[in-house]
């Protein structure tokens, strides 16, 4: 393999955002807020921020880091009010800045919206020129100050703002969850594929949106359904009402939520991920068995597949590393030297477990090869006679261009090498990747209800030629490279 992958980007897709909202007139709803976000903090750790409003004014506080760096009693203590919005993001669309945080804010004649936003709009740029010709302008770089400033510019025409709203959602392709927050109201909507997910719960009288169905469980709310694609749902004083913003087009869930974005306590499609994964690794063992001493995963996304592997070949399961918990994203950047430490700073391996023994890795997914290159050189030095990986999704060949940080193909390790050529790279004795339909057969749905393009190439929005780099022109790069 010649491909050469940047080392120090995450061997894994990263997902874009989390966001959460409630409607609670009478409750601490900037709190409420903050620990919602709490729970999605794994899908986004580049900045974080809230909005809040009471009914009459709306204060956004938003910016870089973590959540608890964000937020604390005091910031917390001035967001007072009925209604708020939350956001924590990981950068695709725009570059990781704090103008690019969220929520985003824009004010029109009759009041203001605050948005928050999960996804990746497609026609981002054909949006942005159409506007700048109105004479708009733009502080960020982020397709999500493009939604806020066409719900505004519709507003600002004279319409209501529910249709303001649905104009903008006939204008946007792509991804998108949104929640947007005006004085005395809140907004939820998401793209008519439904390809990233939105649900919604009850809190006594009052109503919570989010992400993920744990961030309801954080905060006492009750799971009552998830937000239909195209669907707008409006919440205010009068409670809870639904629209639809645009026709539903085939359900397109993103298949990645089941395996690795979503928390494992989170249910989609009614089910629960960490049974879901557990499954997969059970269709993994099914298909690629291994004569080994003892199946290990890779903290802390890998585990469930491989409890699974181990019930199904009745290898035993054994922690083969610990996790450094407390390393989250840091800004002070390492020096070449402390570099090479790598994954070290994540992941140490027992010796005394893996020392003299065959080793089942499973991991949920392989995108740059990168990571698991290491974890196997850490393995063997440890003292591991054999490694074999185990990757409980198939081969990332295709990009995504919906919300996840895979959109160059070129760094997808699986897009122009083959089994034994990633092995090769990788250093296993020897690697399996779950199959398509086992991987769905796992989810307990149908593969008509997934998004499955990062594995076959089937996008169900259609992705601008420019935006796509295609396998054959990799393929004939790489050729050139060989030859």
């Amino acid at each position: 393999m010649s491909s050469e992958f940047d080392d120090n980007r995450p061997d894994k897709p990263e997902e874009a955002c989390g966001v959460f909202g409630i409607y609670a007139p009478g409750e601490d709803v900037s709190r409420l807020t903050y620990f919602g976000l709490h729970t999605l903090q794994h899908r986004g750790q580049e900045s974080a921020g809230m909005a809040v409003s009471d009914g009459q004014s709306t204060i956004v506080y938003k910016d870089m880091g973590l959540l608890t760096q964000v937020f604390d009693e005091r910031n917390l203590g001035t967001l007072q009010g009925d209604i708020a919005i939350g956001h924590v993001r990981y950068s695709t669309t725009g570059s990781s800045l704090w103008e690019n945080a969220q929520p985003v804010y824009k004010t029109f004649s009759g009041g203001s919206v605050a948005l928050a936003h999960n996804g990746n709009l497609i026609n981002m740029q054909e949006l942005r020129e159409d506007m700048r010709k109105e004479g708009i302008r733009f502080r960020s770089t982020s397709d999500s100050e493009v939604i806020a400033s066409l719900v505004a510019s519709r507003a600002d025409q004279g319409m209501g703002i529910e249709q303001a709203i649905k104009e903008t959602m006939g204008m946007i392709n792509g991804a998108y969850s949104v929640l947007i927050l005006t004085e005395q109201t809140l907004y939820g909507m998401r793209d008519p594929y439904g390809i990233r997910p939105m649900v919604i719960g009850k809190r006594g009288e009052h109503y919570v949106v989010a992400s993920e169905s744990c961030a309801l469980d954080i905060v006492g709310a009750e799971y009552m359904r998830d937000v239909a694609p195209g669907e707008l749902i409006i919440i205010d004083q009068n409670g809870l009402r639904s629209e639809q913003g645009v026709e539903p087009k085939k359900s397109s869930l993103c298949i990645f939520e089941f395996i690795y974005f979503a928390r494992p306590d989170t249910k989609l499609l009614g089910r629960l991920l960490y049974s879901a994964r557990e499954a997969m690794g059970i269709e993994l063992a099914k298909e690629a068995p291994c004569d080994a001493d003892l199946v290990t995963g890779v903290p802390d996304s890998g585990v469930p597949a491989a409890i699974g592997y181990s019930q199904e070949s009745g290898i035993p399961y054994r922690e083969a590393f610990v996790k450094n918990r407390y390393i989250g994203r840091t800004f002070i950047q390492p020096t070449q030297a402390i570099r090479q430490v790598g994954i070290k700073l994540k992941l140490n391996p027992l010796s005394e477990v893996v020392k003299g023994k065959r080793v089942v890795v499973v991991d949920d997914s392989v995108v740059r090869g990168n990571t698991s290159k290491k974890l196997i050189t850490m393995l063997r030095e440890a003292g591991a006679t054999e490694v074999h990986m185990r990757v409980s999704s198939p081969p990332v060949e295709w990009p995504c261009f919906y919300g996840i940080d895979t959109a160059d193909q070129g760094q997808l390790v699986a897009a122009v090498n083959d089994n034994e050529a990633i092995r090769e790279y990788i250093g296993a004795d020897s690697l399996s990747y779950l199959s398509l339909e086992g991987l769905v057969r796992a989810t307990d749905n149908k593969r008509e209800d997934f998004c499955l393009a990062c594995f076959d190439g089937d996008y169900p929005v259609d992705v601008p030629e420019d935006l796509k780099i295609t396998k054959l022109m990799l393929e004939e790069e790489q050729n050139k490279v060989d030859g």
